[in-house]
C-alpha cells in the first residue's frame, strides 16, 4: 500500500522504449486501510513532530507484578505480603527478611488455639479473589497507556496548549460545496477514503470526468494526480473550484511529463497564484499531450502571465490557453505577445476580464500581426478604448492567418474607434463571430457597421447588444439583411430600439435574409412590437430562436403572439417571454394555441418571472400535456 503523498520530484518515464510491466502504482494507489494516510508535505506537521518527540520520551513499561500472597488480607499491602509467599509459613526469624513482621503467624496460632478459623470466611473470599486483582489492574493500566497512543496516531484535532484552541493535524477533505468531511471520527476518515477511491476509478475508466466543486484540495489532488501517470482513459478532466493552491501544483510533477492521453485540463477558480503558475508551467514544458488549458479566475498577475509565456514559446501541443478573469496588466500582455512571435500551435486566446487596457492592447498586436496560427482572440472587458482598438484592428487586418472569432465587447469603444472596426470588417476574409457588445457606439458606430456589413460574405454572428442604438440605426443593419445570405444571428439585446426600429426590421424578415436566432431582449418595444413581431412570424421560414425578454409586452403581447401561433409555423422552436409582466389571461390564451396547432415546432417556452396565478400554471401544464399525448412532442415551459 502507498502512502498518499507527494510523487518524487524526479519521477520520469522508463528511459527504454521496451515494454515495461505494471507500475506498483497501477494497483495500490486505493485507500483500502483504516489507518491514517501520511501527509503530503515534505515536512512532518508541528503537531507531529510534537507527537514523537512525547514517544522517544516516556520510559518503557514496567515488569509484570508478582502474584499475591495467600496470606494478604488487604489488597493495599497484596505487593509486600507476596513474599511470605517465596520464604513459606514456617521460616525461621533469624531467616525472615528484614521489615518483615512475625505478626501474621502468631494471630493464626491464637486463633486456631481459640477453635476459631485461621481464616474469616470474608477474607477467605477475599483471598480467593486476590491473586487475580493485580494482573487484571496491570492489563488495564497497559489498555489505557495504549489507547492514548492511539488518539495521538489518529489524524483530528489537536489542543493547542498555547493558545486554548484546538488545531487541525492530519489529513483533512472536503468533497461537495457544503459538506466537510475534515472531521476527527473515524466513519468521516471511511467517507473521505470511500470519496477519493470513486474519483479515483472514474480517472481510470472514463474519458470525460468532471470534478468541479468538490473541495478536495491539494491533499486530495496529490493521490488523484498519481492516478493520471499511467492513466490511458482520461481525455478531459476538470479539477475547477476545488480548493489548490500552489502547493498542490506540484502534485503534476513528473505526471503530466509522461501522460499523453490527457487533452483537457481545466483548474479554474482555484487560487494557484503566480508561484502556481510558475511550477505549472515548468511541468508543461516537456508535455505533449494538453491541447486545451483552462486557467480561468486563479488569481495570477504578470508574474503568472510571463510564466506562462516561456512555457508557451517551447510547448507545442496547447491550441486553446484561457486566461480570464485574472489580474493581467500591460506587462503581462507584453509578455504574452512575446509568446504569440514564436508559437505557432495556439489557436484561441482568452484574455477576458483583465486590465490590458490600450498599452496592453497595442502590445498585443504586434504579437498578433506577426503570428501566423492565431485564430480566435476574446479581449471582453479590458477597458482597451479608442487608441487601444485601432492598434488592434490594424495588427488584425493585416494578419496573415485566417481569424475567425474576435470579442472586443466592454472595452470603452466609442463612435470614435468603430472606424478601424469598419475597415476591419470590409477587409476580413475569414471572420465569422464578431462581438461590440456593451460598448457605447450608439447610431453613429452600427451605421458604419452596417455599411461594412454589406461587403462581408463570411460573418455569420454578430452582438451589437448594449451599445445605446435606436431605431433609426436599426433600419440601417435591417438594410443590409436583404442582400447578406451569410448572416443567421443577430443580437441587438438591451438597445432602446422601441417599436418602430422593431417594425423595420420585421419588415425586411418577412422575406428577406437567412436569419435563425434573433435577440431582442430589453428593447423596448411594448405591445406595438409584439403586433410586428406576431405578423412577421406568420410569413417567415428561417427564424428558430427568439428572445423577447422584458419588453413590457403583458397580457395584450402575450394574446397577439398567441394568435400567430395557430397559423403553421414550422421553424421557431424557442421563444422567451420572460420578464414581460403577462398574467392568466395571457397564459390561458398560449395554452389555447398550443393546443390548437398541433403541427407548431416550439419546443421551448421560457415565460418565467411573469405574473401567474396556480390557474394559469395548470392552463399551460395541460397544454404541454395534451400536445404530448397528441403528437409525442415535448415541450419545456418554464414559469
Amino acid at each position: 500500500m502507498l502512502p498518499l503523498s507527494k510523487p518524487a520530484s524526479g519521477f520520469r518515464p522508463p528511459s527504454s522504449s521496451a515494454p515495461q510491466p505494471p507500475h506498483p502504482m497501477e494497483s495500490s494507489l486505493l485507500l483500502s486501510t483504516p489507518r491514517p494516510l501520511k501527509p503530503f508535505h515534505p515536512h512532518h506537521f508541528p503537531t507531529a513532530r510534537r507527537r514523537d518527540a512525547s514517544f522517544r520520551g516516556k520510559p518503557p513499561p514496567p515488569p509484570p507484578l508478582p502474584p499475591l500472597g495467600r496470606g494478604s488480607r488487604r489488597l493495599g499491602r497484596a505487593v509486600p505480603r507476596a513474599s511470605s509467599e517465596a520464604f513459606g509459613d514456617g521460616f525461621r526469624s533469624q531467616d525472615r527478611p528484614p521489615g518483615v513482621s512475625s505478626g501474621g503467624v502468631r494471630r493464626r496460632t491464637y486463633r486456631e488455639a481459640q477453635g476459631e478459623a485461621a481464616v474469616p470466611p470474608v477474607a477467605a473470599a477475599a483471598r480467593a479473589v486476590a491473586p487475580y486483582v493485580a494482573p487484571v489492574g496491570a492489563v488495564l493500566m497497559l489498555s489505557f497507556v495504549i489507547w492514548k497512543v492511539v488518539q495521538n496516531m489518529i489524524p483530528g484535532k489537536k489542543k493547542d496548549h498555547g493558545s486554548g484552541k484546538h488545531a487541525p493535524s492530519g489529513i483533512m477533505w472536503s468533497f461537495a460545496a457544503g459538506s466537510n468531511l475534515a472531521t476527527s471520527t473515524l466513519s468521516a476518515e471511511k467517507e473521505s477514503r470511500k470519496n477519493l477511491n470513486k474519483f479515483y476509478k472514474e480517472l481510470r475508466t472514463l474519458k470525460t470526468v468532471n470534478m468541479a466543486g468538490r473541495q478536495f484540495g491539494d491533499e486530495g489532488l496529490f493521490f488523484l494526480a498519481e492516478s493520471l501517470a499511467y492513466d490511458k482513459s482520461a481525455e478531459e478532466v476538470d479539477f475547477s473550484g476545488n480548493g489548490i493552491t500552489a502547493v498542490g501544483i506540484e502534485a503534476f510533477d513528473g505526471v503530466l511529463q509522461i501522460n499523453t492521453t490527457l487533452k483537457t485540463l481545466n483548474l479554474s477558480g482555484n487560487d494557484i497564484g503566480d508561484e502556481g503558475a510558475k511550477c505549472l508551467s515548468d511541468i508543461l514544458v516537456e508535455n505533449v499531450g494538453i491541447q486545451k488549458l483552462l486557467l480561468n479566475s486563479i488569481n495570477i498577475g504578470d508574474e503568472g502571465a510571463k510564466a506562462l509565456s516561456n512555457m508557451l514559446k517551447k510547448n507545442k501541443s496547447i491550441r486553446i490557453l484561457q486566461f480570464s478573469n485574472n489580474a493581467i496588466e500591460y506587462s503581462g500582455f507584453a509578455s504574452i505577445a512575446e509568446a504569440l512571435l514564436e508559437n505557432n500551435t495556439i489557436r484561441s486566446l482568452y484574455l477576458n476580464g483583465n486590465y490590458g487596457g490600450p498599452l496592453g492592447a497595442c502590445s498585443l498586436a504586434q504579437g498578433i500581426l506577426g503570428n501566423k496560427s492565431l485564430r480566435e482572440i476574446h479581449l471582453h472587458g479590458n477597458g482597451i478604448g479608442n487608441e487601444g482598438i485601432r492598434e488592434l484592428m490594424s495588427a488584425l487586418s493585416a494578419h496573415k492567418g485566417k481569424i475567425t472569432v474576435v470579442d472586443i465587447g466592454n472595452n470603452n469603444i466609442s463612435p470614435e474607434g468603430l472606424h478601424p472596426v469598419a475597415e476591419f470588417l470590409k477587409r476580413t476574409k475569414s471572420l465569422q463571430w464578431f462581438s461590440l457588445y456593451m460598448n457605447d457606439i450608439s447610431d453613429e458606430g452600427a451605421e458604419k457597421v452596417a455599411e461594412a456589413l454589406k461587403d462581408n460574405k463570411t460573418i455569420s454572428t454578430i452582438d451589437l447588444g448594449g451599445n445605446n442604438i435606436h431605431s433609426k440605426a436599426v433600419s440601417a443593419v435591417a438594410e443590409t439583411l436583404k442582400d447578406n445570405a451569410v448572416l443567421t444571428t443577430l443580437d441587438l439585446s438591451y438597445n432602446p430600439i422601441g417599436s418602430d426600429g422593431v417594425k423595420a426590421l420585421c419588415d425586411v424578415l418577412k422575406f428577406h435574409g437567412k436569419i435563425q436566432t434573433l435577440k431582442l431582449g430589453w428593447c423596448q418595444i411594448g405591445m406595438e412590437g409584439a403586433e410586428c413581431i406576431a405578423d412577421c412570424l406568420k410569413y417567415n421560414t428561417t427564424l428558430s430562436t427568439l428572445d423577447l425578454r422584458a419588453n413590457g409586452l403583458g397580457n395584450d403581447g402575450a394574446i397577439c403572439l398567441a394568435r400567430s401561433f395557430k397559423i403553421i409555423n414550422e421553424s421557431l422552436t424557442s421563444l422567451d417571454l420572460g420578464f414581460n409582466e403577462i398574467r392568466d389571461d395571457g397564459a390561458f390564451a398560449l395554452a389555447q394555441a398550443l393546443k390548437a396547432n398541433e403541427d407548431l415546432a416550439v419546443t421551448s417556452l421560457n415565460l418565467a418571472n411573469n405574473f401567474f396565478t396556480k390557474f394559469g400554471q395548470v392552463a399551460l401544464s395541460e397544454a404541454r400535456d395534451h400536445v404530448y399525448e397528441m403528437t409525442e412532442r415535448e415541450i419545456d415551459i418554464y414559469f
